[in-house]
Order: C-alpha cells, then structure tokens, then sequence
C-alpha cells in the first residue's frame, strides 16, 4: 500500500495500457446499450506532469511526451489522444489523465463506474475528484475483493480493468484468482489485465495457466521498449483482454508496433497473440 502512481504517471507503461483502455471503450460505445467499467487499482484519477513526484523520475518524457511529438499516429490511438487534449486544452502537456479519468471522459450519461482504490489518502482525493460525477462510484476498498462484492453489475455488459502495482512477489497469482473469482460472477464481462514485463518465461507462463482455466476468447498485446530479458528491470508491459470485442484484434495490431517503435529503443517491439483462439 506504498505504491503512489504519481511517481510513474505518463511513462511508457500507463500510455500502453491507457491507449488500450481508450480504444476499448470505443469499441463498446458502438452500441446503444449501457455498460459498467470497474477499476481494482483506481489511483486518483488524474496526475500533474509538473508535480515533485512526476519531477523527481521524470517517466513521463519517455512515454507520453514522445507520443505526443510523434508524426502520423495511428487512427487507433484518437480516443487516448482526445482524453491528453481534454486535460490540456491550451495544447500543452502539464496533466495526464490516469485509467479513471479516461473511463469518465469516454462514459456516455447512462453508463456507469465503480472505482476501487486502497490507499486512504489517494483514495480520498479520487472521491473528491469525482464527487460531482453521479455516474462514478469510489469503494475505498482492495481492488480484489471490490470484484468479488462490485460483480455482477446491474448492466449486462462492460469492461473491469485489474491493473495491480505488482509490489507483492505473487502478484501473477493473485490476478490470476481474482480474475477466477470475478469470471465466476460475471462470465460474460470483459477482462483487461495489465501487467509489467521484466523476464519473458514469466509472461509466457502467465498466459499459459490462463490458457488452462477454459476462459472464452482471450488476446494478449505486449510492448518490449529494448531487447533483451534482464529480470531486474522493467522491459515492457502487457495486457490480456478477455472476451475481446469485434475486431479489437487488429486494432491493436495496428497500434502496438507503434506505440513500441516510438517509445522503445532500437530493438523495441511488440506482440499480439491469442493466449484463447476466437473460434467463433
């Protein structure tokens, strides 16, 4: 419960999964119907660039700063990029908004969140920040247990997003419960598991305990920023979408390669795989 975002905030892992999340939502906003987003590792929503906490590590200049001075992004990067320019309407770069600000600002009035956040005082600052919002629900909870008592919703479709600091060693093991344990509840939701990757024999054996739990349809899109397997430092990220929409797939095989190329070194890259088949 030490972890603070604020820290890391914009850097190459938050644009991943973030640019993923907005896209996501999208993809759900294609129909009428409303849809709940739950988030187990809320935050508090919404981080200033020019913080000390941002200051100190400086991530930010590796990850969305690089994005934003890049030339042609991809299509499939728009909805991201429109939460950016939301926060930052005078088009500079000074806040970045976290996986809660992105969900709020791509909901429609009918659609519904529950956010989860265990850290007292983040959590409090997320309540205060969404207090005027009736669509947004803060549980000052552990993101784990929220989807045991949060699930099912009342909407019959919507997306929850595990996304853990991963400062416990079992980490792996405890998502991959909570993901047992949600699925029981809601079968039919849609999963995003967001994870850091340092040694790629633990990704690949991730992905294949999931492949043994009879999951439906389940993609994974990893991002390396530099080659090599070093187990001591943060080499790149991933995300496992289950119960992925309709042609998701190829939108991220669009974008994953160029979120990799502009944040990454030289031997940066990406893979998309289906850790589940789509046999439909």
């Amino acid at each position: 419960m030490n972890y603070r975002h604020a820290y890391h905030a914009g850097n190459f892992a938050d644009v991943h999964k973030h640019a993923a999340l907005a896209l996501i939502l999208e993809h759900l906003k294609r129909k009428e119907a409303a849809y709940a987003y739950l988030d187990s590792h809320a935050g508090i929503g919404a981080y200033d660039l020019a913080s000390v906490q941002a200051e100190k590590t400086g991530e930010w200049q590796n990850g969305i700063a690089k994005v934003l001075a890049a030339a042609a992004p991809p299509e499939e990067l728009a909805p991201f990029l429109a939460a950016i320019h939301s926060l930052n309407p005078d088009g500079g770069l000074r806040y970045y908004p976290g996986s809660p600000m992105i969900a709020a600002l791509a909901a429609r009035p009918h659609d519904r969140l529950a956010l989860c956040e265990l850290h007292p005082e983040d959590a409090e600052e997320l309540r205060a920040r969404f207090a005027a919002d009736r669509r947004v629900g803060v549980h000052h909870r552990d993101g784990y247990d929220g989807l045991k008592a949060l699930l099912p919703p009342p909407e019959r479709r919507g997306l929850v997003l595990i996304d853990p600091p991963f400062e416990v060693r079992d980490e792996f093991q405890r998502m991959r419960k909570g993901l047992i344990e949600a699925m029981k509840r809601w079968p039919t939701g849609l999963y995003a598991l967001w994870y850091p990757i340092k040694a790629r024999d633990v990704i690949d054996r991730f992905h294949a305990d999931l492949a043994m739990l009879g999951l439906p349809k389940t993609i994974a899109a990893d991002i390396w920023i530099r080659g090599g397997d070093a187990p001591d430092r943060l080499n790149g990220c991933g995300l496992v979408v289950i119960n992925p929409p309709w042609k998701l797939d190829q939108a991220l095989g669009r974008l994953m390669p160029w979120l990799a190329g502009v944040m990454g070194e030289a031997d940066a890259h990406s893979r998309l795989h289906w850790v589940v088949p789509d046999n439909a």
